[in-house]
């Protein structure tokens, strides 16, 4: 009897861990990253406008690399998407560079979409390979300064009220 309720207990024990815990650690947080200046981040995106990065400059720039195919990425739009919108009208930006897909696809993709933020293509992969994002989603967090403040690999909720926070700090300065 008394080994039915140690594995009964211990039972309850994990699953207490997996139901509480497991999705706390399961969800990425923006992290400090001291990654140094910014790489260069020159593209057209699929209007053909230039973006540079460094005309951002005072601003705090998301770039975000993804692609059609990597199903992290499509998860993770709408919620830049909505994060643009809650920071509307303050110095923040949002570059996501769609990495080596035919501008074809990439417009099929966001006609299906609500993701109206510039999209940048890199048919060539050079800025992708310069930012050192060998999977995908990447998100870096560029502030006013130029300077790489956070990286994430992964998907997120960005537009949860603590990345809001943490955006909000690097535009007033922090």
């Amino acid at each position: 009897m008394q080994s039915f309720w140690s594995r009964t207990s211990r039972l309850a024990l994990v699953l207490a861990v997996l139901i509480f815990v497991a999705p706390a650690m399961s969800a990425p947080a923006l992290a400090p990253w001291g990654g140094g200046p910014a790489p260069s981040l020159a593209l057209k995106d699929v209007e053909g406008r230039a973006h540079d990065l460094a005309a951002y400059r005072g601003k705090v720039v998301l770039v975000n690399f993804w692609a059609t195919w990597c199903e992290p990425c499509r998860q993770e739009m709408p919620s830049i998407q909505r994060l643009s919108e809650k920071l509307a009208g303050k110095p923040f930006v949002v570059l996501a560079v769609n990495v080596d897909e035919p501008e074809s696809r990439v417009r099929n993709f966001l006609k299906e979409t609500r993701f109206d933020l510039p999209v940048l293509l890199d048919a060539n992969k050079s800025v992708t390979r310069n930012w050192g994002a060998r999977l995908l989603p990447v998100t870096f967090i560029v502030g006013p300064d130029g300077r790489v403040r956070y990286r994430l690999l992964g998907e997120m909720d960005w537009s949860s009220e603590n990345t809001v926070t943490v955006i909000s700090a690097l535009m007033a300065g922090g």
